[in-house]
C-alpha cells in the first residue's frame, strides 16, 4: 500500500474511548473505527499486567496490540483493544485484579461483545485472543451469541501447566529451581494452594499466593478440548520464532478442530514482530521496541479471515 493511501486510511480510522459494564465499574478500551460496515475485532490481552496496547511494566513496550489495530484499520477492519478488569483504565471494575478466573474474563468478553455491537451497529464481533487471551477467547466462544468467529494468536494448545513446565526447562539457568517449580505446578493442578515462603524469589513471584486461585482455575482448562467443541469459524496464527508458545501448540489446536485455518509464520515472535535469526537476545530486544512494525502475514491473515 502506498504511503499516502496508508496515511489517508489511518486518518479515516478514528480512535475513540469505549466502555463495557464491569462488576463494580466500567471496563475501558479503545475503539478504532475503520468505517461503516467494517468487521470488528475484539483483542483480548495476554497474561499479567498487560494493557490494551500490549505493553506491561515487566519490560514489554513493543505496543503489539496498538500496532495490530492500526494495521488492521489500514485494511478496513475495525478493532477494540481493552484493559483487563482491575487494571489500567478498567481499574474500577473490580476491587482486586488478582481475584479473577478465566470464566470472569470470558464474562467480560461477552460484555464487550454486547457493547461493541451496540456502538458499532455490528451483527457480531470477531474475538481475537493473544497468548493467555487465546484461552479466554476459547472459553468465551463456548457461548457463541454475538461472536462471528475466533482468532487465536500465540495460543497454547496444551494445558497451561505443561506450557510453563516447558518454558522453565528451556532456560538452563532455571535448573536449580526445577524440582521446586514442578512440585508447585503438580499441587496447583490438583487444586491445592502451595506455600511459597521457602521458594526462590523468582518462583515466589510466579506462584504468588494472590494469583494461585487464578492459576488453579487456568490450569484446569484444556485449550484443545475447547477448540474441539467450538461451533464458530476459527483462525490459528503462530509465529515460529515465538520463545513462549510453540508451533506444536498451534498444530495441536488445529488437530482438535479440523475446520480451523492454521497459519504458521516463520519469522514472527511472541510480540508479533519479525526476528531475522534464531538469536534469543535479538528476539528479546524486540519486546521493548515499538518502532518495529507488526508482522504483515499476521495482519493479512486476520483481515482475509474476517472479510471473506
Amino acid at each position: 500500500m502506498m504511503l499516502g493511501v496508508l496515511l489517508a486510511t489511518m486518518a479515516a480510522a478514528a480512535a475513540s474511548p469505549i466502555t463495557a459494564p464491569g462488576p463494580r465499574g466500567p471496563l475501558a478500551g479503545t475503539y478504532l473505527d475503520a468505517g461503516a460496515k467494517a468487521p470488528v475485532v475484539l483483542i483480548i490481552p495476554g497474561s499479567g499486567p498487560t494493557d490494551r496496547d500490549g505493553n506491561n511494566p515487566l519490560g514489554v513496550t513493543a505496543a503489539p496490540y496498538r500496532l495490530l489495530a492500526e494495521a488492521l484499520a489500514a485494511k478496513g477492519v475495525s478493532s477494540v483493544r481493552i484493559d483487563k478488569r482491575g487494571m489500567f483504565g478498567s481499574k474500577a471494575a473490580v476491587a482486586d485484579a488478582n481475584a479473577v478466573t478465566i470464566g470472569d474474563y470470558a464474562a467480560d468478553t461477552h460484555a464487550w461483545v454486547a457493547a461493541i455491537r451496540k456502538q458499532a451497529g455490528a451483527k457480531c464481533v470477531w474475538v481475537l485472543g493473544h497468548s493467555e487471551g487465546a484461552l479466554v477467547a476459547l472459553a468465551a466462544a463456548q457461548q457463541p451469541d454475538g461472536i462471528c468467529g475466533v482468532i487465536l494468536v500465540s495460543g497454547a494448545g496444551r494445558k497451561l501447566g505443561d506450557v510453563i513446565r516447558d518454558q522453565l526447562r528451556a532456560n538452563p539457568a532455571n535448573a536449580p529451581l526445577l524440582d521446586s517449580a514442578m512440585a508447585a505446578l503438580d499441587s496447583l493442578e490438583a487444586g491445592k494452594h502451595v506455600d511459597v515462603s521457602a521458594m526462590h524469589p523468582a518462583l515466589q513471584k510466579l506462584f504468588a499466593p494472590q494469583v494461585q486461585g487464578f492459576l488453579i482455575d487456568m490450569f484446569s482448562r484444556d485449550p484443545a478440548k475447547l477448540a474441539a467443541s467450538l461451533k464458530l469459524p476459527l483462525l490459528i496464527v503462530q509465529g515460529e520464532r515465538d520463545l513462549q508458545v510453540s508451533a506444536a501448540d498451534a498444530k495441536a489446536l488445529a488437530a482438535a478442530q479440523p475446520k480451523a485455518k492454521l497459519v504458521l509464520v516463520p519469522t514472527m515472535n511472541h510480540v508479533l514482530k519479525d526476528v531475522a535469526s534464531e538469536d534469543r537476545a535479538a528476539n528479546a530486544a524486540t519486546y521493548a521496541d515499538p518502532s518495529l512494525p507488526i508482522d504483515t502475514t499476521l495482519v493479512d491473515s486476520i483481515a482475509g479471515f474476517v472479510k471473506r
